[in-house]
């Protein structure tokens, strides 16, 4: 038999896993009577709505990177006092912020510097390419000049004979 809870209840529950000073889901399990189970697929619903919800709430090192994308756009739009309050409830600096903020553009910065340089080197392959084919060409038209002399060559001797030509 399966029990309903509000959403007040469930968003209390999620508040205390959540807050700086966690309470861990084996412990609000057993003063709550709610399962285990139930308060981990609470969690993973507040995640899937696009709520940061670290794995390891005690050291941020070992946040994904998708939550730290997360947490950068949830307090974008703040100013000071209120991404202080959002940092207070998240049990984060300010500092951190800003650096996950930098990494994120940093990445962006690195794509369009990649861009720039598979660019220069498509340039640099293609002047390679069209090199090689007028090489190339060059070199058949050799060939062929040299193919066609040896056949006239040929042709000399089985006319006027070996000696023909001294």
């Amino acid at each position: 038999m399966s029990k309903h809870y509000n959403d007040e209840f469930k968003a209390s529950m999620i508040e205390k896993m959540l807050s700086p000073n966690e309470t861990p889901v084996s412990v609000l399990s057993k003063e709550t009577g709610v399962s285990e189970a139930t308060l981990y697929k609470w969690r993973l619903d507040y995640q899937t709505q696009g709520h940061t919800v670290p794995q390891k709430r005690i050291n941020t090192r070992h946040w994904s990177s998708a939550n730290k994308l997360a947490a950068v756009i949830e307090s974008a739009a703040y100013n000071e006092a209120e991404l202080g309050e959002y940092c207070r409830c998240k049990g984060l600096y300010k500092e951190q912020i800003k650096e996950w903020k930098l990494a994120a553009l940093s990445g962006y910065e690195r794509t369009e510097q990649l861009d720039k340089i598979k660019q220069k080197s498509r340039q640099s392959d293609l002047k390679k390419i069209n090199a090689l084919k007028q090489d190339l060409a060059r070199k058949e038209k050799a060939l062929a000049e040299t193919a066609a002399l040896l056949v006239l060559s040929k042709k000399w001797e089985a006319i006027w004979g070996e000696n023909a030509v001294n």
